[in-house]
C-alpha cells in the first residue's frame, strides 16, 4: 500500500495523467523513470529530447516558452470569471467573485480562504464541470497545456478526467508529505499545476505547493471545476513570477 501511495505521488510530480487501474503502479513507476524535469505527460517525446540533447538553460528556456503560451490564455479565464458573475444566484457568492477578480487584477495573490469562498459556484451553473461554456474549456485546456482544438464534448470529458486525476493525486502527495520531495521534484509539481516554477526559489515553492494542497483536499469531487480554476488563480500573482 505504501508503495503504491509514493508511485502515485511520483507520478503527480512528472505529469502522467493515467486513471486508476490494476496496472498503474507499474505504468507510473516506467512514467516517473522516463521524464525529464517535469512537463506533462503529453510533451513526452520532446521531453525526452531536451533531457538528453538540451543544456539546462536550454531546457528552462523551453519551459519558458510553454509557459508563455499558458499564460496567453489567463486574461480571457478571467475575463469569463468577471462575465458569469451577474448570474450568480447568490448575493454574496456575487460579493465574492468580485472582490477575487478585483484583487487578481490589481496584481494580489488570492488567500486560500478566497478561492475556498467561491467553492459553491464552482460545483452547478454557471461555472460547474457540466456548466462550462466551449470558450471557457478552450481557455482552460491552454492553461493545462492541453490542446483545446476538440469538440466540446471531448474538452469537457478530458479536462474532467485530467483533474480528477490531479486532485487524486494531490491526496497522496498531502499524506506522503512536501518534505518528503527533492527539490527537482517540488518544482515539477509546481510546474504542473499551473505556476512557472524554474525562476522561484525552492521555499517559494514549497509554500505555494502547500496552498494548492490544502485547496485540492478541501473540494468535492463536484466541485473540481474550482480546482481547475486554480491552474489560474493560484498562479497569475505568485510572487516571483514576474520577471
Amino acid at each position: 500500500m505504501a508503495l503504491s501511495r509514493v508511485c502515485w505521488v511520483r507520478a503527480a510530480l512528472w505529469g502522467s495523467a493515467v486513471p486508476p487501474g490494476p496496472y498503474v503502479t507499474r505504468r507510473l513507476q516506467f512514467v516517473r523513470s522516463g521524464l525529464a524535469w517535469g512537463a506533462p505527460r503529453y510533451l513526452f517525446p520532446r521531453q525526452l529530447l531536451i533531457q538528453h540533447f538540451w543544456t539546462p538553460k536550454q531546457q528552462i528556456d523551453f519551459l519558458d516558452i510553454y509557459h508563455k503560451l499558458r499564460n496567453q490564455s489567463h486574461p480571457e479565464i478571467l475575463s469569463y470569471l468577471e462575465r458569469v458573475i451577474p448570474h450568480i444566484s447568490d448575493a454574496g457568492l456575487q460579493w465574492h467573485m468580485t472582490e477575487l477578480c478585483t484583487k487578481m487584477q490589481c496584481g494580489t495573490h488570492p488567500l486560500k480562504q478566497d478561492i475556498l469562498a467561491l467553492r459553491e459556484c464552482f460545483s452547478a451553473h454557471p461555472l460547474g464541470m457540466n456548466q462550462l461554456h466551449a470558450l471557457q474549456m478552450r481557455a482552460l485546456s491552454r492553461a493545462m497545456l492541453l490542446t483545446p482544438y476538440l469538440p466540446s464534448v471531448l474538452l469537457r470529458h478530458r479536462l474532467k478526467t485530467h483533474t480528477t486525476v490531479i486532485h487524486q493525486l494531490d491526496q497522496a502527495l498531502a499524506k506522503l508529505g512536501i518534505g518528503q520531495l527533492t527539490a527537482r521534484e517540488v518544482k515539477s509539481a509546481c510546474y504542473l499545476r499551473g505556476l512557472n516554477s524554474t525562476h522561484i526559489a525552492e521555499e517559494r515553492c514549497r509554500t505555494w505547493l502547500g496552498e494548492w494542497l490544502q485547496i485540492s483536499c478541501s473540494l468535492k469531487e463536484a466541485e473540481l471545476s474550482l480546482l481547475l480554476h486554480s491552474v489560474v488563480l493560484l498562479s497569475i500573482n505568485y510572487t516571483g513570477t514576474r520577471r
